[in-house]
């Protein structure tokens, strides 16, 4: 394994969305202002928060924040595995 992958999404979430719900996917981190990382046996998961924005869609406003996840240390079937449950716990769901 060498260098570090890097991930970049839009998410649809508030600071405090991402904070509160974080904790449903990680057993063991730490946590600042900007974001989480968690160390495990020499390896590394960075999660950076962005600025929160906005989206208008006609009267909708929808928030907006850009996340970096930045993986040192992991093979890509366990990125992989990571972003499944990421992106289940995270996702939004009308209906």
């Amino acid at each position: 394994m060498t260098g570090d992958t890097i991930i970049e999404k839009e998410m649809g979430i508030t600071h405090d969305e991402f904070f509160r719900n974080i904790a449903r996917v990680l057993d063991d981190y730490q946590q600042s202002d900007s974001g989480v990382i968690v160390e495990d046996a020499g390896r590394t998961i960075n999660i950076s928060i962005g600025a929160e924005g906005e989206r208008r869609i006609a009267l909708m406003r929808i928030p907006i924040t850009p996340v970096t996840l930045t993986f040192s240390g992991y093979a890509e079937a366990e990125i992989s595995e990571f972003l499944t449950t990421f992106d289940s716990i995270f996702r939004r769901g009308g209906g």
